[in-house]
C-alpha cells in the first residue's frame, strides 16, 4: 500500500517584519493548511511566527527548522520543533524539504533562501513583497514568481489545480 505524502511548503522571511507582512504570512499560513500542505518555516519571530500562527490555527502542521541546538525561542505554534545546531545553513535543510518556496519579506537570511531555492532548481520560488533580485541586466529573475496575494502567492506554486 502505497503512502500519501502531504504536499511540504517553506515559508521564508525576516524574524522582524513590518504588519502588511506579519498578516500576508498569516493569511498564507491559513490558506496552506486549508489545502492540506505541511508548513516548513524557520520556527522563530516576524514572518516564521505569522505563518505557523495561521496554519496552526487552521488546524495544519508546521514544522519549525530552528537554527539552535535548542529549542529555546521557537515560537508558541509548531506542531513539530527541530533544533539543528546548525545556524543559518539550517537553511538549506528549510528549502530542501519543501516542494515550493514562497518568501514573505526581505532580509538577507530570506535572500540566502531564495538563493537556496533557485539554485536548487525545479522548486516553484514565490515572493510576496520584500526585495527583488535583478539580473545582471537589471531584470527580474524569471525564477522568482512575483505575488500581489496570499492566494495568488498559493496559485503561483502550481502545486494544486
Amino acid at each position: 500500500m502505497a503512502v500519501q505524502v502531504a504536499v511540504q511548503v517553506a515559508v521564508c522571511g525576516p524574524r522582524e517584519c513590518s504588519r502588511t507582512e506579519w498578516e500576508l504570512a498569516r493569511e498564507v499560513g491559513r490558506l496552506l493548511a486549508e489545502r492540506g500542505a505541511v508548513v516548513v518555516c524557520g520556527g522563530y519571530g516576524g514572518v516564521m511566527a505569522a505563518v505557523a500562527a495561521g496554519a496552526y490555527r487552521a488546524g495544519g502542521v508546521v514544522v519549525g527548522v530552528l537554527s539552535a541546538d535548542d529549542r529555546a525561542g521557537a515560537c508558541a505554534d509548531l506542531t513539530v520543533v527541530l533544533p539543528t545546531g546548525l545556524g543559518e545553513a539550517r537553511n538549506n535543510v528549510i528549502v530542501n524539504a519543501a516542494d515550493a518556496v514562497i518568501v514573505v519579506g526581505g532580509s538577507w537570511g530570506t535572500l540566502s533562501e531564495v538563493a537556496l531555492a533557485v539554485r536548487r532548481g525545479g522548486v516553484p520560488v514565490v515572493q510576496l513583497g520584500g526585495w527583488q533580485v535583478l539580473d545582471g541586466q537589471g531584470r527580474p529573475l524569471e525564477a522568482v514568481r512575483r505575488a500581489a496575494t496570499a492566494a495568488e502567492a498559493l496559485d503561483l506554486t502550481g502545486l494544486w489545480p
